[in-house]
Formats: C-alpha cells, sequence, structure tokens
C-alpha cells in the first residue's frame, strides 16, 4: 500500500513551539507536520526557546521537528523564520537568505491581492521593554505549570476525567491577562489598519484567533497562531481563505505513529552538531 496523501496547503504558519521545554508538544506537531504539504511555510517566532535551553532536556522528538523542516526545503517549501523573544538571539542575522530559507524579524506577502503583515508580536509587550527580566521569570514559571498541569492530567486520566487547562483557566480568571490580550489585538489592528493591510498575524500571546477588528479608520482581519504548548493550533490559507487548524480535532494526524528511538537526551555538542548537519546540506 503507497504512502497516504498528504493535504497541500498554500500557507502555513506556526508559532510559540518552544522547542527545548518541557510544556512542548514536539510530537503532536510532527504529527501535523507529517500530512500536511505546505508550499510556504512561516515560522513566526518562538520555535526554538532560548531563554530556557539546556543541555539536560533535548528530546529526540525536538530534533525530528528540525529534521522535518529542513525536510520540506529540500522538497520545495519556502520557509520563512520570523524571530520571537525567545528566539530573539537570532535576530542578528535577520535578512539571512539561503536559497529558499530566510530570517526575518516580520514579514509582508500578498494573497490573491491582499496584504498580509505577519510578525511574532513581542514588539507590544511592555514587560519585554521594560523588564525583560520580569518576562524571564514569567517564562520559568509558565513551564512549570504547564508541567504540574501534566500531572494533574494524568491523574484525572487514572479516574476517566477530561483534561484542564489550568494555565488557561489562570489567564481567564485574571483580568489583567484578559485585558493585556484585548490591548495586544486592538494595537496590532490599529496598526495595521494605518498601514493599509488587509490582514495582520501574530502569536506570542498563545491565544489562537481569527476575527474581523473595525476601528473609525477601517477593518483588518486579526489572525493569531496560538501554540504547541497548551492549544496546539496554526494557521492555514488555502484557496483564498484563513481557518486555525486543531490538532485536537485532526483524528488523521494523531493515528500516525512516531518513531520513539533513543531515550538518551543529547548534550549540547550532540544537539550542535546535529543541527549544523541539518542546516549544512541547504549549501549545496
Amino acid at each position: 500500500m503507497g504512502k497516504k496523501r498528504k493535504r497541500e496547503v498554500e500557507l502555513v504558519v506556526i508559532s510559540d513551539v518552544h522547542l527545548g521545554t518541557y510544556g512542548c508538544h514536539a510530537e503532536e506537531l510532527l504529527r501535523y507536520l507529517k500530512t500536511i504539504k505546505p508550499r510556504r511555510l512561516i515560522l513566526n517566532g518562538d520555535i526554538i526557546d532560548m531563554w530556557q535551553f539546556s543541555k539536560r532536556y533535548w528530546p529526540k522528538s525536538h530534533m525530528q521537528v528540525i529534521k522535518h523542516i529542513t525536510g520540506l526545503l529540500a522538497k520545495g517549501t519556502k520557509i520563512v523564520y520570523l524571530t520571537g523573544n525567545h528566539d530573539e538571539m537570532l535576530r542578528k542575522f535577520s535578512g539571512f537568505r539561503l536559497g529558499s530559507f530566510q530570517i526575518g524579524n516580520k514579514k509582508v506577502i500578498s494573497l490573491q491581492g491582499k496584504s498580509a503583515w505577519v510578525f511574532h508580536g513581542d514588539v507590544f509587550d511592555v514587560t519585554m521593554k521594560y523588564s525583560k527580566w520580569l518576562a524571564k521569570l514569567g517564562a520559568v514559571g509558565y513551564d512549570l505549570l504547564i508541567l504540574l498541569n501534566s500531572l494533574v492530567n494524568s491523574i484525572l486520566r487514572i479516574f476517566g476525567k477530561g483534561k484542564i487547562s489550568l494555565s488557561k483557566r489562570v489567564k481567564d480568571s485574571v483580568k489583567q491577562a484578559v485585558k493585556f490580550i484585548n490591548d495586544f489585538e486592538k494595537t496590532a489592528a490599529e496598526i495595521a489598519i494605518e498601514n493599509g493591510y488587509d490582514y495582520v498575524v501574530c502569536g506570542h500571546i498563545h491565544q489562537p484567533e481569527m476575527k474581523k477588528i473595525t476601528t473609525a479608520k477601517g477593518e483588518v482581519t486579526y489572525l493569531n497562531s496560538g501554540d504547541w504548548v497548551e492549544n496546539l493550533t496554526s494557521l492555514e490559507y488555502n484557496l483564498g481563505e484563513w481557518r486555525i487548524y486543531r490538532y485536537a480535532d485532526d483524528l488523521k494526524a494523531k493515528a500516525i505513529k512516531i518513531p520513539k528511538g533513543s531515550k538518551k537526551d543529547l548534550d549540547n555538542d550532540e544537539i550542535f552538531k546535529d543541527l549544523v548537519n541539518e542546516f549544512l546540506p541547504l549549501k549545496k
């Protein structure tokens, strides 16, 4: 029996994967990637979490995601890596191009005569501007909350109960968090409208969304790709339409088997060698 046909998609936007952290759902992302054949792929920030990167935690599945993405390049997919705050070290390479791969901080693309402004979104985060240490402390706390959430959900499964999201409950119950999300969306939309864009595409806040926002100056479609820590979502554009992809609804992706391989974690030298070996063939 031949290989299953992959779903062709004009454009896929993925953000906030946070490879290298305990909360990252790398296997689920890999299953999703194995079901699609994107013409263009935008990695919209926080793909590798360099804030919390440690040799103590780099599972095989995290490297498999990197390998799959570089494999897409070899198959003709055009890939743009837009930097976020957790991978801000790559900002010094903004403007780098190699074949079908490029690194940038923002990107404007044309979609059937309409313009889409794509960027991570941390530029609107006041803690990134004035209290980066607080943002990094919050990232560690968030990772610990995700670990605790995994333990709670494991216990709930034993008793036949459904999963819960502790971080979502915290966000929804804290008025300041809700206000931050609303302000983020409003600010992104206002600037996009002022610059004449039809779509504004962000990540950063781990809140998948697709809606029209109207101001006195005009209207724009605001889109957020969510994340692969809690929501397991991406954005897809195909045949003139946007949609939010949700892994939870994708039975085909869930059925894909991922080889476990060795359980041994790699040290920093091995991780670096693997990354170099993946990207060096791009020079050919």
